[in-house]
């Protein structure tokens, strides 16, 4: 069966992808979360995911954005009137606009009232917009993972394998750890924009007699103690095991190698047929991998990550929430003119 296949019958059997591996035409109601096809072509989490709460709150700084910047104009006159490259060049890939001709549509519009305002503005909410992305990104990957782990076989063509644990190696336990790297290396990436979003949104810029730079367009995750709530619990700045982990996670794939050096998936399988699939993570402590010199990839505690993931991705997106509302209280009580 073709993967087109799978998915089809999949959402017309209305069948759950389980963190084990192994899927059902119902619910378990054994407490784990597990995910269901959405008519909009994702796999959903039953439980834990905040991508929601989110949006919403983007939402919000979208428009607290536009009011403390825009404050003090006649925003809801001039947005009719503005220029329709001032929103998207640069931006947008609806905008077929070279650097080139976008200067030179600047300089014919330099005397637009407000104009080097508005391009700031979009700049701000480009960056919002960066974080809503980013985060459909790490949900559609998680989804995909499951997919895979619960429907497409390790091992090509299919064979009858002896009862016992078996481990494959092939194109899909490749993609299942290409799937795991995006998904770490993605939400690092929204460690990174998140700090853009924060210091922007407590140093936003006031002199708009030219188009101004973005304050935070060089900082990194690495730069969070230049935000006034680093260190605040319950958000991406808190110093803690958790946030140690996202970084050395996304260090390790980035700069140092593979979270396994011969990637592999494995199976329970008994009377002929798995009972369970699944990832083998790196051990570690504290946030770091258990280390030895030169060795780093131990997996004494064989950590099944994928029973793991949906937790995981929880705490993240909690703090996440928790992170972006700091922000918004930023914009609202940021003084306007």
């Amino acid at each position: 069966m073709t993967l087109t296949q799978t998915l089809a019958k999949a959402s017309m059997a209305n069948i759950c992808l389980n963190l084990d591996g192994i899927h059902s035409e119902l619910p378990r109601q054994d407490g784990r979360p597990y995910l269901l096809f959405d008519p909009q072509g994702v796999w959903r989490l039953s439980q834990g995911s905040r991508l929601y709460d989110i949006e919403d709150i983007c939402a919000q700084l979208h428009d607290a954005f536009k009011l403390a910047i825009m404050s003090g104009t006649d925003y809801s006159a001039l947005i009719y009137a503005l220029p329709s490259f001032v929103s998207i060049a640069g931006h947008n890939s609806e905008a077929p606009v070279t650097r080139e001709l976008f200067e030179r549509f600047l300089v014919a519009s330099a005397s637009f009232p407000e104009i080097n305002r508005f391009l700031y503005l979009y700049d701000c909410q480009h960056l919002v917009s960066s974080i809503q992305e980013c985060t459909k990104e790490v949900e559609q990957i998680l989804g995909e993972f499951y997919l895979a782990l619960n429907t497409e076989s390790f091992f090509y063509p299919p064979i009858k394998q002896d009862d016992g644990i078996r481990y494959s190696v092939s194109p899909v336990t490749t993609k299942l750890f290409a799937f795991l790297g995006f998904m770490f290396i993605r939400m690092h990436s929204l460690l990174d924009y998140t700090v853009k979003v924060a210091f922007e949104a407590e140093n936003l810029r006031r002199d708009f007699s030219r188009y101004p730079k973005l304050a935070g367009s060089n900082l990194q995750y690495g730069d969070r103690k230049h935000v006034k709530f680093n260190g605040e619990l319950g958000t991406f700045f808190e110093t803690c095991e958790f946030m140690t982990s996202i970084e050395t996670l996304r260090n390790r794939i980035i700069h140092d190698g593979l979270l396994d050096d011969m990637p592999k998936a494995y199976e329970d399988i008994r009377n002929g047929a798995p009972v369970e699939r699944y990832v083998l993570f790196p051990d570690m402590t504290n946030g770091r991998f258990d280390r030895f010199k030169n060795r780093s990839l131990f997996f004494g505690r064989e950590d099944k990550i994928n029973l793991r993931l949906p937790e995981l991705l929880a705490e993240f997106q909690s703090r996440q929430v928790g992170t972006l509302e700091f922000v918004l209280q930023s914009l609202r009580t940021s003084p306007t003119g």
